[in-house]
């Protein structure tokens, strides 16, 4: 997709905020995402990979290590800053209040995952509405189809991998299915796509 296209797709928006939900073969999909972000990036960055249950998550620091802006793992009732990548932390449920702080839940998991994609995107969907961007990447089962779902009846913006280049179908596809996304995007373009947030 050219620039024009992304650009009449982000027309008229002024986004905050990004949250991006991943699972199977997420870690290399950010990592071709996300490093070359400038330091003073103005939008907050959310990502939620599936975590196992019990196993500590060491992706802020993966990501500390790659990129200009700080990384650090999402706390609960800590304040949603611009021009920072938060990670959600392994057995608890991240989501997004109001007064766009974390709140960490300990419900029971869903699509076996705790946390979920769905519960950060529905409630990032309620706090930021149009001003948000939600991005579904690579993963092997339907988390975050429904997060996506409520993004886009909230008038953001709602942009999923492409299935064809993604490592693992499932999710990509099933949000395809559910409700079909604004961009369907490779991953150099959904790149493209976050530094132009900056310029909009």
């Amino acid at each position: 997709m050219d620039r024009a296209q992304l650009q009449a797709a982000l027309a008229g928006r002024q986004i905050e905020a990004v949250v991006i939900g991943a699972s199977a073969g997420g870690v290399g999909a950010l990592l071709r995402l996300l490093p070359g972000l400038p330091a003073d990036y103005g939008c907050a960055l959310v990502a939620l990979l599936h975590v196992p249950e019990g196993r500590e998550s060491h992706l802020a620091g993966v990501f500390q290590a790659r990129m200009a802006i700080p990384v650090r793992e999402a706390r609960d009732k800590e304040e949603i800053s611009s021009g920072t990548l938060y990670f959600a932390g392994s057995g608890y449920h991240l989501s997004v209040e109001n007064d766009r702080s974390f709140s960490l839940s300990c419900e029971a998991p869903l699509h076996f995952a705790r946390p979920a994609i769905d519960y950060l995107m529905e409630s990032a969907a309620d706090a930021y509405g149009p001003a948000l961007v939600g991005i579904l990447l690579t993963g092997a089962n339907h988390d975050g189809a429904a997060g996506l779902a409520a993004i886009s009846a909230s008038g953001g913006l709602t942009v999923v991998q492409d299935p064809a280049e993604a490592e693992v179908a499932t999710m990509p596809k099933e949000a395809i299915r559910l409700h079909r996304p604004d961009l369907i995007l490779s991953l150099d373009d959904i790149h493209t796509l976050l530094l132009m947030l900056e310029n909009n």
